[in-house]
């Protein structure tokens, strides 16, 4: 059995974070396994509180992970603050694990900040060069370029843009866009966009969580960064055009739509 580590904050409503990493890792059949870096208080409508856990004790989580059960493959999501980030970083340069996605959650989707200005600093220097491939959404590449995306054109200069700062894959989700919700993959070759139909559901609570860790499954059994891209992308769209609706705010997906009774 391929075994995923989700590296991230958790979110006690089950919609997005560590517990929506789990859900789609288990989803794609595989063996989940979680170091946890922030307890929060959220829910449907916001986030209302984060605890961060300390460093030291991400550190233990990871040599735990490591020291015993080695993934396939990695996703990093919610990282918390400046020390956090150090510790998986040394922890990604001592067990040089492969097939390492990073989801940059800077933003959260009710629009709270979720990084400090050092943390950010830390995240572009310490873990993006340590990756396989990154997937900002568009505000958060904005915030990384420093010049807004509004079409597609953007998003094929902010993608090489992003590559040559940092050497790593990038996918720029659109989902942000107004008139279409295409992806762009960037590997330093070539680029490639992804463009599904957009569904008609407010309920996206977890999406970008959930796209990362699909793609380090796919990226874990061995798949190319495309397939694995293009695979991920079509579970993301099951998962939401299921239409679970669930809480007062942005419902989260149905990550088992495929898991038959």
């Amino acid at each position: 059995m391929y075994k995923v580590l989700s590296i991230a904050g958790s979110d006690c409503s089950g919609g997005a974070g560590i517990q929506a990493d789990i859900k789609t890792i288990t989803a794609h059949k595989m063996y989940a396994m979680s170091v946890i870096t922030a307890l929060t208080a959220q829910n449907t409508t916001g986030v209302y509180d984060i605890c961060r856990v300390s460093a030291e004790f991400v550190k233990k989580q990871l040599d735990c992970v490591f020291e015993d059960i080695f993934p396939d493959g990695v996703k990093i999501g919610m990282v918390a603050d400046f020390g956090i980030i150090q510790a998986i970083s040394d922890s990604l340069a001592r067990y040089q694990p492969r097939n390492v996605v990073v989801d940059p959650v800077m933003v959260s989707t009710s629009g709270r900040t979720l990084l400090s200005d050092e943390a950010l600093v830390a995240l572009q220097r310490e873990l993006f060069p340590k990756a396989s491939l990154i997937t900002p959404n568009i505000p958060e590449a904005e915030v990384l370029c420093g010049f807004p995306i509004e079409a597609r054109s953007d998003m094929e200069r902010a993608v090489k843009e992003l590559w040559q700062r940092f050497g790593v894959p990038v996918l720029l989700k659109g989902g942000h866009l107004k008139e279409e919700a295409p992806d762009c993959l960037f590997d330093g070759k070539r680029e490639r966009f992804y463009v599904k139909e957009r569904l008609n559901n407010p309920n996206t609570h977890g999406t970008g969580c959930t796209l990362s860790s699909a793609i380090a499954c796919n990226l874990a059994k061995g798949l190319s960064l495309e397939q694995s891209v293009e695979r991920a992308k079509e579970y993301l769209t099951g998962a939401i055009a299921a239409g679970l609706d669930l809480g007062a705010g942005a419902g989260p997906l149905n990550h088992v739509y495929a898991i038959s009774d």
